[in-house]
């Protein structure tokens, strides 16, 4: 029996529950310090109200597309809580898109790849060159998802992906089944054999697989598994970072993480 609160996160970090604030927080001042010409915010992808994305430029032509998604566990969160982690991509001049997407309950896990698939597919079409593409947890989930074989997306833009980044992904979706979020999340086992990217083939692109030392033991497994599945994936387990700010490094044009990060568009 896996315990219910092995993927809980807040209440297992100091100050667990102030980050989602100041995330926030983090978030509109760097929508406040970007200039107006260098946003383009709320670009429909679909017809859905949460099938938005933002679209930061850098200056100049951007050298290509950075697609972050975030996590909450599909269930929670939007695009406007994360803005401020495309500071270190556009400092490095790459377009960021961060996209909201439908979420649990409403929409299933399933529906929710098919929405993110739509969502790099508009804004590889606003801009040219590779495509670098990251998420954090239930984000490192679909980061990975858009580089299974049976995602519908179009060859053109396939074939941009040059690597992926997904942190503390969620690659087995197997044990969720099990935890009371399911309530919203509605996996069966059904779906969890379709859309956990642990059980397909390795993809063409670079991947690595980032996870804090200090997360949770079931992320730090998912993470080492996945590794093992795709065994050209490199691994890398940051020392001493937790879930929370593990993914803080992309805020850093010169951190270790974004440097490894853009070297597969250059590789």
């Amino acid at each position: 029996m896996i315990d219910p609160t092995a993927y809980d996160q807040a209440d297992f970090i100091p100050d667990g529950h102030s980050y989602f604030e100041r995330w926030a927080t983090a978030a509109e001042a760097f929508r406040e310090f970007m200039p107006a010409e260098r946003m383009k915010l709320d670009v429909a992808y679909g017809a859905g109200e949460r099938q938005r994305f933002d679209l930061f430029l850098p200056e100049g032509e951007p050298k290509g597309l950075f697609f972050f998604i975030h996590g909450g566990f599909w269930r929670i969160s939007g695009r406007k809580d994360w803005s401020h982690l495309a500071a270190g991509a556009v400092a490095r001049g790459w377009a960021v898109a961060i996209p909201s997407y439908p979420l649990a309950p409403q929409a299933r896990i399933s529906e929710i790849t098919r929405s993110i698939a739509q969502a790099l597919e508009a804004a590889a079409a606003r801009v040219d060159g590779p495509i670098l593409i990251s998420g954090h947890s239930a984000g490192g989930h679909l980061t990975m998802r858009m580089v299974c074989p049976d995602v519908d997306l179009p060859d053109a833009v396939r074939a941009r992906i040059a690597g992926i980044l997904p942190i503390s992904p969620l690659a087995d979706l197997n044990p969720l089944i099990m935890l009371p979020m399911n309530g919203d999340l509605r996996i069966d086992a059904a779906e969890a054999e379709t859309e956990s990217p642990i059980f397909y083939p390795e993809p063409n692109c670079a991947v690595e697989i980032e996870v804090g030392s200090a997360e949770r033991p079931v992320f730090v497994d998912q993470a080492i598994r996945m590794a093992d599945a795709w065994i050209k994936a490199e691994l890398i387990v940051a020392e001493g970072c937790h879930h929370f700010d593990v993914i803080d490094p992309l805020c850093d044009p010169e951190s270790p993480m974004m440097q490894r990060l853009f070297a597969m568009a250059e590789g």
